[in-house]
């Protein structure tokens, strides 16, 4: 019997998700298609969105963005600590540009500030606190930034 009510619960959650993500009719691309998430988001985060579990998918998808971060910078850091040292303008260790003029310098650090600045205020609440809640349309435009700057990342100068 609660293999039957487990099966329920899942064709629940995901027609659910399906109805709340989706302003098309049934039989349209995935929203993660529309936005076009990355592959490795896709991986660790469309199940969990699809089951209705938005801020869990969320949190992969940062925790999977700050795993990356760490093994290019090649730091045993995590968090705001290693976008920062990852990103700085003085010694970086991972280049998204030549910054051979102060626009390049400027986007730079500010890339630096949104990627420390998207794991304290997105990745963080939902590793420290319990009972996160999250609509599916935050989550999608959670994962749109998190694949822009995985994008980013692997486009970048080492």
């Amino acid at each position: 019997m609660a293999n039957s009510l487990e099966l329920f619960e899942v064709v629940v959650r995901r027609a659910r998700s399906v109805t709340e993500a989706r302003s098309e009719p049934l039989g349209g691309s995935h929203p993660f298609d529309d936005r076009n998430i990355h592959t490795k988001i896709q991986s660790t985060s469309k199940d969990l969105f699809d089951d209705g579990h938005y801020a869990l998918a969320t949190f992969e998808a940062y925790k999977l963005l700050d795993k990356e971060v760490a093994a290019m910078s090649k730091l045993n850091e995590s968090g705001v600590k290693l976008m920062m040292k990852a990103f700085s303008v003085q010694s970086p260790l991972i280049r998204l540009t030549d910054m051979a003029s102060t626009s390049e310098t400027d986007e730079q650090e500010g890339y630096k500030f949104i990627f420390s600045g998207s794991v304290m205020a997105i990745r963080n609440p939902r590793g420290h606190e319990y009972g996160v809640r999250e609509l599916p349309t935050e989550c999608l435009d959670h994962l749109s930034l998190a694949s822009l700057l995985l994008r980013r990342l692997e486009n970048a100068k080492k």
